[in-house]
């Protein structure tokens, strides 16, 4: 008689933004796919009143998942929603690279606006997983060449770039109360109406000279 196969080790992964929000809803929906799939649920992480702007070191549950994540603790993470799990696709990308390297797969039941679900426990659900991440090294290309062309056209046009130097009796003025040393470059920046790391631009050449 062949033995049975062991039943996935699952983890949840729940977030809501306030506090007054609730994850029941999120936990309820996971149950019922788990159950649907035969994986056993054996931890819950759970996030709450944190934003999905919030990175990984500001997300407590999340950081301390993806830690268990390393300690085999479970087979894959189930999560409600993309918007749950990350602030952007580049997260996304970032969380399952991480996963992959522990052996860890990744469930979201709501993965596109489309109602399409991301399962790389599944062979199609690792091909999209490639696509997508394709699709997003791409755009970050085609971001790059679009500003390094920006830039290229606006040296061309004899446009200067960077920030902008002030005016030299301005900058002299600086050089001057710097010289008397009475006032810090906070007080400076406020008075000559500059930024203060203009005044410390002004001060480390005072000094190089000095040198």
């Amino acid at each position: 008689m062949a033995a049975t196969s062991k039943p996935k080790r699952a983890a949840l992964y729940l977030r809501v933004s306030t506090d007054r929000q609730t994850v029941e809803n999120q936990r309820q929906a996971l149950e019922a796919v788990a159950a649907h799939r035969e994986w056993e649920i054996v931890t819950a992480y759970s996030d709450k009143g944190i934003s999905g702007a919030k990175g990984r070191k500001d997300r407590p549950e999340f950081d301390r998942m993806l830690n268990d994540a390393q300690r085999g603790l479970f087979d894959v993470i189930m999560v409600f929603a993309l918007d749950r799990i990350g602030r952007s696709l580049g997260d996304l990308l970032k969380t399952i690279e991480h996963l992959k390297e522990c052996r860890v797969d990744l469930f979201i039941v709501k993965f596109r606006g489309d109602g399409e679900t991301l399962d790389t426990t599944t062979a199609g659900g690792k091909l999209l997983f490639h696509i997508t991440g394709a699709f997003a090294e791409f755009e970050r290309d085609m971001i790059v060449q679009r500003v390094n062309a920006g830039l290229d056209r606006a040296r061309a046009k004899g446009v200067t770039l960077g920030r902008p130097r002030i005016d030299k009796k301005v900058e002299e003025a600086i050089r001057k109360a710097l010289a008397k040393g009475d006032k810090g470059k906070h007080k400076l920046a406020a008075e000559f109406g500059v930024g203060s790391g203009t005044v410390a631009r002004i001060k480390a050449a005072l000094a190089a000279r000095k040198d």
